[in-house]
């Protein structure tokens, strides 16, 4: 008589769990990464955001920054948008000009010149100071 058996050996199960574990070693480091690179792709859009709402009120008040938020929230952005930090967290708060930048959470505006910043001395997933932007 033959005997008809059917399934995976022992081995087989061992070689394929050693497999996935170590594909799950390699992909979950990566997904955290993307994440990260993600948040700072969404901080990069929002600056453009509030840059732009910037030269639009400096076009429109024919040559004068605006004096603060408050200005833009009225007429050029419905809601000052958040910069997504890693390091600090995510906040839309702005920071005044300081002699040295702050390295918290939010933004840093100088409304003599108009600039826009994160406010974050930190380095980026490219290894760029995230204020540089």
């Amino acid at each position: 008589m033959k005997a008809n058996k059917k399934g995976f050996t022992l081995i087989e199960l061992m070689i394929v769990v050693a497999i996935i574990g170590i594909l799950a070693a390699i992909a979950i480091p990566k997904f955290a990464d993307l994440i990260r690179k993600s948040n700072e792709g969404a901080t990069k859009g929002n600056l453009g955001s509030v840059r732009s709402a910037v030269s639009i009120y400096y076009g429109e008040m024919e040559g004068s920054y605006p004096g603060g938020w408050a200005y833009l929230t009225t007429k050029y952005l419905d809601v000052i948008p958040e910069a997504k930090n890693y390091y600090h967290g995510n906040s839309s708060a702005f920071t005044a000009p300081a002699t040295v930048m702050p390295d918290v959470s939010g933004w840093y505006y100088q409304s003599g010149n108009g600039v826009v910043l994160v406010s974050c001395t930190h380095t980026d997933t490219k290894n760029l100071v995230i204020s540089t932007w």
